[in-house]
């Protein structure tokens, strides 16, 4: 048994002062740390309150409440007219007290000491960035959400008695409330014909797509994306086990002929669509190519996945409704979101399809998500019966508008020598071809060098494509005259 003068406290208990935790807790944690790291053995026995005390530079009640707290704990035990001792009972593996290391008493393991499953396919493709200005792929402008009205609708639910269900579990597939309003909206809004027991409501619609896909999707299925195609979502069909068929699209959407060809070789599926501004291009499935998809899912019975992400934003007409509105067998399963409505913070995204289907992927969603926001669905949903997001979205909507004629014109007239483009009828952002000797990447760190992030996402370099898709919907008017500007130097410096 060692002598606990042979042990030197001062230099393997750290005290912080400037910390919210107390002294003594510190102290407490840091011999905890070393009795279960094996630097403190189990037998040992410590300094007399009195002496250590003196060590740490600490009061000897500082001492008496550490001593306390271990013995309370089980990590050390009192021997009569002996002392305090560390604990026989510890299970930490007996060493030499003496080879201790400061920074193994304070770090955590860089590694685990296990092996796991490693995805590149997950591989994070976003970078954070201080950069004052930025090019986003199609965000709105979260200034122009109307957080003044959700914050009041918000609070005053909170301090409702009758909002006390919402602070304990649930077993339904959203906010009942939420969910009924919701349909009334997509019904008037999107020609739907659905009640509630038709939506599920989820976190956005990455989450929509990745339990859609763990759902319906087993090892080896076979699923048609557009070429180019949203990169999450192939991510999210090759992570369930999809092997991804892509199909050229051109300025009517996605090659409906090209599609009925696989399905007479092949088993397909699921169909991935963005119809109402294809991504990344921004085009637009027409009304006959719609029908034509319809009746071959139904013909080859693949399912279609319709991602809506930006229905409420279209400037020249009125919005073509979605595939799910003319289906009439049960082959759509539709997923939109209010993330680009409002903003990407509010995580209000809903899944419609067939009850039956909704039921199953509820199951599935409460593993993960046990029951949503149930409060901030509250909320929408009394958004939605007072008609302010749709308020919102009429004023957003002349705004955005602006923004795009002024983007428009703006690459027409800094950068029209190495840029084409067509004016997008809606959404949030524009496609624009590029002069193929550029190198995209160069010019997305001549940006960053001058406080614009342009990030790599937004760059499709290949051997046929030198395309951007540049987001005009967070940008001011000003905003974007500047970063034009910059874009501009970027590329005559690359």
């Amino acid at each position: 048994m060692s002598s606990p003068v042979q042990i030197p406290f001062k230099s393997m208990v750290v005290i912080d002062r400037l910390l919210d935790t107390p002294v003594y807790l510190q102290i407490v944690h840091q011999m905890i740390n070393a009795i279960q790291r094996g630097v403190l053995t189990p037998g040992i026995q410590l300094p007399g309150s009195r002496t250590l005390s003196q060590q740490l530079d600490v009061h000897r009640k500082t001492i008496i409440a550490v001593y306390d707290e271990l013995n309370a704990q089980g990590w050390t035990e009192i021997q009569p007219n002996k002392g305090t001792f560390v604990s026989s009972k510890s299970p930490a593996r007996r060493s030499d007290s003496l080879k201790y290391n400061t920074e193994f008493l304070t770090s955590y393991p860089a590694k685990t000491g296990f092996g796991f499953k490693q995805n590149i396919l997950l591989d994070k493709p976003f970078v954070s960035t201080d950069s004052a200005l930025e090019f986003t792929d199609g965000l709105p402008d979260i200034r122009l959400a109307p957080l003044d009205r959700l914050s009041k609708v918000y609070g005053g639910i909170l301090k409702r008695k009758s909002s006390h269900k919402h602070f304990g579990y649930s077993h339904v597939e959203g906010n009942e409330f939420y969910r009924e309003t919701l349909a009334h909206y997509l019904n008037n809004t999107r020609g739907l014909h659905i009640t509630q027991n038709n939506i599920l409501t989820t976190r956005g619609i990455h989450m929509s797509i990745y339990l859609a896909s763990n759902m319906l999707i087993d090892k080896g299925d076979l699923v048609i994306v557009g070429d180019l195609s949203y990169y999450v979502a192939n991510m999210i069909f090759q992570e369930a086990g999809a092997s991804i068929i892509p199909v050229t699209v051109d300025e009517d959407g996605i090659s409906v002929e090209a599609i009925k060809k696989l399905c007479e070789t092949k088993k397909i599926r699921m169909l991935y669509l963005t119809p109402h501004h294809h991504y990344p291009t921004t085009v637009t499935l027409s009304a006959e190519r719609r029908l034509e998809l319809l009746s071959l899912s139904a013909q080859y019975g693949f399912i279609i996945l319709e991602d809506d992400y930006d229905y409420d934003f279209h400037y020249n007409s009125s919005p073509v409704l979605p595939l799910t509105s003319a289906d009439r067998h049960g082959m759509v399963v539709y997923i939109g979101s209010f993330c680009n409505s409002l903003a990407p913070g509010f995580r209000s995204g809903y899944l419609v399809a067939p009850e039956n289907l909704i039921q199953e992927l509820g199951k599935f969603r409460r593993i993960v998500d046990r029951q949503g926001d149930m409060l901030m669905e509250q909320a929408l949903g009394e958004l939605l019966e007072e008609r302010e997001i749709q308020r919102h979205l009429k004023k957003a909507l002349k705004i955005y508008q602006e923004r795009r004629d002024s983007l428009c014109d703006l690459l027409t007239s800094e950068l029209g020598d190495f840029v084409s483009f067509s004016a997008p009828p809606g959404g949030l952002s524009i496609w624009t071809k590029w002069n193929p000797e550029l190198n995209l990447m160069r010019i997305s760190k001549n940006c960053l060098a001058q406080n614009l992030h342009l990030p790599q996402k937004l760059l499709y370099q290949t051997e046929s494509v030198t395309a951007m898709r540049l987001g005009f919907g967070n940008l001011s008017v000003e905003e974007m005259t500047e970063a034009v500007g910059i874009l501009k130097n970027a590329v005559k410096k690359g």
